[in-house]
C-alpha cells in the first residue's frame, strides 16, 4: 500500500501563495486517484481537490477554492501538488493528502479514499 507524506505548509499572509506537496512511498503512484482534504479546528474534514489517476486528465476542485487552486501530479517523482493563489484566513486547516486504488469512486468523499498522509498546517494571517 502507498504511504503519502505532506510537506509545504506554514504561515502566509492574506493574499499570498503556497505550494503544497504530497510524496509517495512506490512506484504505482500513478495507479492511484488522489486528493486534497483540509480540516479547521472544530470543523468537519472537506474536500479540496482531486486528480485522476495516470495522466491526471481530470481534476475537481470545492467551488470556494476554484480560480486560487490547482492540483497536479508528477508521476516520475511519485508526487501531487497543491498551488495555492489568493488564500484567504478561511484556507486555514490542516491540509491532508489522500489516496484511491478504486476504479470508480465519488472523489469528494473522504470514504472514497484508503490511505492518508499526516496532515500539514497552512496558516493563513488577516
Amino acid at each position: 500500500q502507498v504511504h503519502l507524506v505532506e510537506s509545504g505548509g506554514g504561515l502566509v499572509q492574506t493574499g499570498g501563495s503556497l505550494r503544497l506537496f504530497c510524496e509517495a512511498s512506490e512506484r504505482t503512484f500513478s495507479g492511484y486517484g488522489l486528493a486534497w482534504f483540509r480540516q479547521a479546528p472544530g470543523k468537519e474534514r472537506e474536500f479540496v481537490a482531486a486528480i485522476s489517476r495516470n495522466d491526471g486528465y481530470n481534476t475537481w476542485y470545492k467551488d470556494s477554492v476554484k480560480g486560487r487552486f490547482i492540483v497536479s501530479r508528477d508521476n516520475t517523482r511519485n508526487t501531487m501538488y497543491l498551488h495555492m493563489t489568493r488564500v484567504m484566513p478561511e484556507d486555514t486547516a490542516v491540509y491532508y493528502c489522500a489516496a484511491s486504488s478504486d476504479i470508480t469512486y465519488t472523489v469528494t468523499l473522504a470514504t472514497s479514499y484508503e490511505v492518508w498522509g499526516q496532515g500539514t498546517q497552512v496558516t493563513v494571517s488577516a
